[in-house]
């Protein structure tokens, strides 16, 4: 983890950025020894953004099956994707 102080920001952009796209992880800028913001290298975000989506969903799915939904088994999931993957090769 990464702490500065928010004057950083104006101050030192480049270096801050540098941290951000080689680690891969966020800097917290603070004001008066507060935390007060997060930066992060926007490829990080997306990552983090699409594995909170993936997670999200995952739980609707499993919340799902405790309430009783009906989910299927390897093998029919096998075949529907067959059958999709014949269809598309047929066009």
């Amino acid at each position: 983890m990464h702490i500065v102080a928010s004057a950083a920001i104006r101050n030192n952009y480049n270096n801050i950025a540098k941290i951000c796209k080689t680690t891969g992880e966020p800097v917290y800028l603070t004001k008066n020894g507060e935390g007060d913001l997060v930066v992060m290298d926007i490829k990080a975000f997306e990552h983090r953004a699409k594995e909170l989506k993936l997670a999200e969903e995952l739980f609707r799915i499993r919340s799902a099956r405790m309430n009783g939904a009906e989910g299927h088994t390897v093998d029919e999931v096998r075949k529907t994707l067959e059958q999709t993957i014949e269809s598309v090769d047929k066009k």
